[in-house]
């Protein structure tokens, strides 16, 4: 039998799991510069949801850059997929990244982090507890 060291057998501070519920506020969304990296499978799907061919959907919605595709932003920096409220349009087939959130490693890396999404998003500490299970998939997902 190997030797486990201390940082495998370490739980981390979310290790009995953490609330969300989305408020649907688009805060997520919007309000600072970001980005939301799309795989062909999700530029497939959220063409075939607004009823465009692939290239249509890349030249009106995506942005190319030094990582891949990304959704373009508004001038004030929300998602343009935003209805012009706080309403997704594409929200029954968001990217990856957007499903996940706000499991996202940055926010898990420390108690601090997540309070401190927390300041900007309303669902966080409300709704469904979710599992260190779920958590961590969405996290490892995120690194994909």
């Amino acid at each position: 039998m190997g030797i486990v060291s201390a940082k495998q057998t370490r739980k981390p501070w979310y290790a009995q799991g953490l609330r969300f519920a989305c408020q649907s506020c688009g805060n997520c969304c919007g309000g600072g510069p970001g980005y939301v990296w799309m795989d062909d499978d999700e530029v497939e799907a959220i063409a075939r949801h607004l009823g465009l061919e692939r290239d249509e959907f890349r030249r009106l919605y995506g942005r190319r850059l030094w990582r891949g595709l990304s959704l373009k932003e508004e001038p004030n920096f929300d998602c343009v997929m935003l209805d012009g409220g706080s309403r997704c349009r594409v929200y029954p087939v968001r990217p990856r990244q957007c499903r996940v959130w706000p499991f996202w490693p940055s926010n898990l890396r420390t108690q601090d982090a997540w309070e401190s999404a927390a300041r900007r998003c309303a669902g966080i500490g409300q709704g469904s507890l979710y599992s260190l299970e779920q958590i961590e998939a969405m996290r490892t997902e995120m690194r994909v």
